[in-house]
């Protein structure tokens, strides 16, 4: 009997769409992620906020920076899509084919959760370089402008910290990023499944991109919740400096004790509101447009 094997995409092009359907998302939502790195930096080391909401925090950006300032960043977000989102979809793909049976049986959902964490800690590797220039690019602008590092884009502030600070000093926070990324696909492919499947049993939803967008707002607030205070570590030390010679955080763990400590326990989800609502959009636009592509490159390359 010949093979009945339905055509896939090459490697390549699985993982160009990866990249490129998680960049067009992040032009979307920089903007909040940009929001979200300074709810989480404000304050540092006291009680005292500056920003009192993510509301607040926006229109003092766009008061004081412009609306070219909430697009801050934003070199370095495509960078990071670029990198992480195209090693982490690449490989999950690749991953999923690959445990799939030979029957079309899909893999087992504690399977397709490994397959997840694996993914997100490689590609959250590759993608710490440009994780470490987007927060120190999106908290520039909260600095006095004597103390402002003043990168002018992804590519120079690679650079610049590589001749500066060394080229170790591009994977600084890099555990907690792994971590992160971790807890995200964990905490994100569980929530989601379960989500999906509510809502189609509630009877009031069909498969369609509506439920995937409620699944995922209701997957976005369980990630929030998880992935905060992990959050917050890999941002202080991806933008802490040096003082007297020695780093501003001696570890992950020396962060948290001192976020607890110096601005109290809830402190470690400054920044809930725009982490939440980036998380969702993001993760459905990223959806969208990898199906929209996956589909033209089926149409007219696959199927001629």
């Amino acid at each position: 009997m010949a093979d009945t094997k339905p055509k896939t995409s090459p490697k390549a092009i699985k993982f160009l769409f990866g990249g490129l359907a998680g960049m067009g998302a992040t032009v979307f939502v920089q903007p909040l992620d940009l929001v979200k790195n300074r709810m989480q930096l404000s304050g540092q080391g006291t009680k005292a906020r500056e920003y009192r909401t993510s509301f607040h925090a926006l229109f003092s950006i766009l008061k004081n920076e412009g609306v070219q300032g909430v697009y801050t960043g934003l070199s370095a977000g495509l960078l990071r899509q670029a990198t992480y989102t195209t090693t982490r979809l690449g490989i999950y793909t690749i991953l999923f084919e690959k445990m799939t049976g030979s029957d079309g049986r899909p893999p087992s959902f504690i399977l397709k959760a490994l397959i997840g964490m694996t993914a997100g800690a490689t590609g959250a590797f590759i993608g710490t370089p440009a994780e470490v220039a987007l927060i120190r690019m999106t908290a520039d602008g909260r600095l006095p402008a004597d103390q402002r590092r003043g990168y002018t884009n992804v590519f120079n502030a690679l650079a610049r910290i590589t001749r500066e600070e060394g080229v170790t000093t591009l994977w600084r926070g890099c555990v907690p990023t792994m971590a992160r990324a971790v807890v995200v696909n964990a905490a994100q492919l569980a929530s989601y499944s379960q989500s999906k499947q509510a809502l189609l049993d509630s009877g009031y939803f069909n498969d369609d991109i509506f439920c995937h967008f409620c699944a995922s707002m209701i997957s976005g607030l369980v990630t929030t919740a998880a992935s905060m205070p992990v959050d917050i570590v890999k941002t202080r030390i991806q933008n802490m400096r040096m003082i007297d010679g020695k780093p501003e955080y001696k570890n992950g763990l020396e962060v948290l004790l001192r976020v607890v400590r110096s601005e109290g326990f809830f402190s470690l989800w400054k920044g809930f509101t725009p982490y939440y609502a980036r998380l969702g959009p993001h993760t459905v636009l990223t959806f969208i447009f990898l199906e929209q592509m996956n589909r033209l490159y089926k149409t007219y390359i696959l199927d001629r």
